[in-house]
């Protein structure tokens, strides 16, 4: 009997999954929000502690086209992005505390091997309190440009 209702339950399972699909677990298992970028919806994995913000995107190989990273600090200020162990080239939206635009840049992988201390180093034109990654080319095709206002949903940084 516990069989049987081991394989209803299973097959239940499995008719639920085909009728709803939710949000995918991120690779890091961090909290992910769905925020639209200019003209287009892009799913984000949150980083909004000190570990997760600093491990970032470190050691992926690639990174689905809807996809990205939302850095949320506690704060307003000068924010500076580096691309220790990143492997994929990647754009860079730096917002103020109220969304909008601050610039838009873009980061390449360092050369491997690269001492920490020669790592270039992408920087905010003002202060900022959140910054999002995605892959490059991913702000021109949403047709992001500085002043624009981006919503970030919900409590973010600690």
């Amino acid at each position: 009997m516990r069989i049987r209702n081991l394989s209803i339950l299973i097959l239940l399972s499995f008719a639920l999954a085909g009728c709803s699909s939710p949000p995918p677990p991120s690779a890091n298992a961090l909290p992910v929000i769905d925020v639209k970028i200019g003209k287009r919806l892009y799913r984000l994995e949150v980083a909004a502690d000190a570990a997760s913000a600093e491990k970032g995107l470190m050691d992926r190989d690639s990174m689905p086209a809807d996809h990205g990273m939302l850095f949320a600090f506690g704060r307003e200020e000068p924010l500076s992005f580096w691309m220790k162990n990143t492997r994929i080239p990647l754009d860079i939206i730096f917002l103020t505390a109220s969304g909008q635009v601050d610039s838009v840049q873009q980061m390449k992988p360092p050369a491997p091997n690269t001492p920490d201390d020669q790592l270039p180093t992408t920087k905010s034109v003002g202060p900022c309190k959140y910054a999002i990654e995605l892959n490059e080319g991913a702000a021109a095709q949403a047709e992001v440009k500085v002043g624009d206002t981006i919503y970030i949903p919900g409590p973010k940084a600690q």
